[in-house]
């Protein structure tokens, strides 16, 4: 029995996130019929954590474990024929018998999109968030820096959020502009359920000057969801890489 590793890209708009489940179409479905398709078998993908419906990935991390034979390259070419347009896998690998794609994550990089500017753009409704009113990047970028570190993250999460604990760990937070879009890019060990999305309608509301920079340092030492910024929409937020550093072994 092989395991094999899988970095998937997908455009999550009609999607209900990417956990199976019995209320609506998830990306993990798909991917196991067209796995289903391709071997003659049945399998079982573990990914590296979930995305919430609508949310993007350019680099979801999954393995499966196979008794197929089939090169590398087929699990890349052969599984894509099988999905639709808005998913695909990038690359495969075999991975470690013992590898984990959770647990072994050092940490994931996701980006928030804002498409900043007066008039809505058509073209980019499903991939950013259009707020018109201008924002203040200097402060944004301030305020961006207090997650930085370990920190209790209530204030950040969705009401529903299961989670017994809620420190996590933020290793940087960029804020950055390119003409009309502002991304906001945060990497991380892991985050609660909505953590980037609540992160990201808090500093839109810094740059739209409701919050001082500051407010963010309170938040934190203050947990109160309900002083927090707004849950920002899923359509900006992508998934962009799960790194795993040195603690497992790729085999090419």
């Amino acid at each position: 029995m092989r395991k094999v590793r899988l970095t998937i890209e997908y455009e999550g708009t009609r999607y209900a996130g990417w956990q199976v489940q019995p209320n609506g179409l998830a990306i993990q479905q798909v991917m196991e019929e067209a796995l289903m398709s391709l071997l003659g078998e049945q399998v079982r993908l573990r990914s590296s954590g979930r995305t919430d419906a609508g949310v993007h990935a350019l680099g979801m991390v999954a393995v499966f474990s196979t008794t197929s034979h089939l090169p590398l390259r087929a699990f890349v070419d052969g599984t894509n024929r099988f999905l639709p347009p808005d998913i695909a896998v990038r690359e495969a690998t075999e991975a470690s018998s013992d590898f984990n794609p959770i647990a072994h994550a050092v940490s994931k990089h996701y980006r928030y999109t804002i498409y900043n500017t007066f008039v809505r753009s058509p073209l980019r409704r499903f991939s950013s968030w259009h707020v018109k009113e201008p924002l203040d990047l200097a402060a944004m970028q301030t305020a961006a820096s207090n997650f930085v570190g370990r920190h209790d993250f209530a204030s950040f999460r969705a009401s529903n959020c299961a989670t017994k604990t809620t420190e996590r760990r933020v290793d940087a937070v960029h804020v950055s502009r390119d003409g009309a879009l502002v991304y906001i890019d945060v990497i991380g060990e892991g985050f609660l359920k909505n953590m980037v999305r609540v992160m990201a309608g808090t500093l839109v509301d810094v740059g739209r000057k409701r919050f001082a920079p500051e407010y963010i340092a309170w938040l934190l030492l203050n947990p109160d969801r309900k002083k927090a910024g707004v849950t920002a929409p899923a359509c900006g937020l992508c998934l962009m890489e799960v790194s795993y550093g040195e603690k497992v072994d790729r085999l090419e």
